[in-house]
């Protein structure tokens, strides 16, 4: 096996130099004898490491100067919890659009710390194979926020464009299509990401956060709290120094690509590739209403569970990793993120056409 792709959901593939630079720097970060993983996070080194990371995510992502760039542990579910204790404190309700599996679990957890969720539409009974979009008799005087994915990872669709007829704070699930495509931070009150699938290592979740919904909330915890991790640059405690070490490479090896549009230029032809050999194979099929395919997440299948195990199997043994489809939906799952290369993408298509011959 010469050379691997590894087209996993996440953690997901890294760029080859960033690779090589931690590797370079990790006995000795910047000359100081200590290793990142060793190094104080109340260090002059550390504080350059996190401000410049914010400062290049500010500069790809055009956010504002009244928003917050939050570093959080807990992955994006730590999310599902932290964003209706610090934005639903008014009413306790929170709208959402249920548009996959992701929603669902921020909706399940929502539901189990004590608020209230209004289901504005769902997909659910078309296996969500298309998004769910706002219904105009939507009432919402009693709603703090409305909730929506993104991009659905699992099932494989993304909202191109936002539109938010209402005059809730829209909070966007960027997971898995963060720095991928280019959104407007000004359309949300708060985006948040957790880093694996499309920035870096585990361990670190963005959080974006308009100022005008920081505020004091009584009885949350201190390390779930918007506005202490604000005040505090997000050293409230120990931070994930590593993972946001390693973000921040990643971060300044996209300014080098060109940023964020040019890395979208990239995502829609790779992503073209693929989705024009899935719509003419007489094996393959993807069931994603085409105007909501993800550029990140390609969904696909042959129909016959045994031999969509047996494709992954094959696809493994050519070092082409991770096809296998999510647990709870099956089938088969090539995710294109920034630092795939386009010999990638196109290995995995070979690969695919010589089994459809065969097949």
């Amino acid at each position: 096996m010469s050379t691997v792709y590894n087209f996993s959901a996440g953690p997901g593939v890294l760029p080859a130099p960033v690779i090589k630079q931690i590797q370079k720097e990790l006995t000795s970060f910047h000359g100081s004898g200590m290793s990142i993983l060793e190094i104080s996070h109340r260090s002059t080194l550390f504080e350059n490491v996190i401000d410049n990371a914010k400062q290049d995510l500010k500069d790809l992502m055009q956010v504002p100067d009244n928003y917050q760039i939050l570093f959080f542990q807990g992955g994006g579910t730590g999310q599902f919890a932290a964003a209706p204790m610090n934005l639903a404190s008014k009413h306790h309700r929170l709208a959402l659009l249920d548009s996959g599996h992701w929603a669902s679990k921020a909706h399940d957890e929502a539901i189990k710390l004590g608020y209230q969720v209004d289901v504005l539409d769902s997909t659910k009974s078309e296996h969500y194979h298309e998004l769910p979009h706002l219904s105009l008799t939507f009432n919402q005087k009693n709603d703090d926020y409305l909730h929506v994915t993104i991009n659905n990872t699992i099932e494989g669709t993304t909202y191109h464009q936002i539109n938010n007829p209402t005059h809730l704070p829209l909070v966007g699930d960027m997971s898995s299509n963060f720095l991928a495509e280019r959104y407007s931070v000004k359309d949300f009150g708060m985006i948040f990401a957790g880093a694996q699938k499309n920035l870096g290592p585990a361990g670190v979740t963005i959080v974006i956060v308009r100022d005008d919904l920081l505020k004091k909330v009584p009885k949350i915890p201190s390390i779930l709290d918007y506005s202490l991790f604000a005040k505090k640059n997000s050293l409230y405690n120990t931070p994930p120094v590593f993972s946001i070490y390693a973000a921040g490479l990643v971060l300044k090896w996209l300014k080098k690509q060109g940023g964020v549009d040019v890395m979208e230029s990239h995502n829609r032809k790779q992503s073209k590739m693929m989705y024009d050999f899935l719509d003419q194979s007489k094996l393959f099929r993807n069931d994603v209403k085409p105007s909501d395919r993800s550029l990140t997440n390609t969904i696909f299948t042959t129909g016959d569970q045994k031999l969509d195990l047996q494709v992954a199997k094959e696809a493994t043994q050519h070092g082409l990793m991770s096809i296998k489809g999510h647990r709870s939906v099956g089938g088969l799952r090539a995710s294109f993120y920034n630092a795939m290369p386009t010999a990638g993408v196109q290995s995995l298509i070979d690969f695919l056409h010589d089994f459809e011959k065969k097949h």
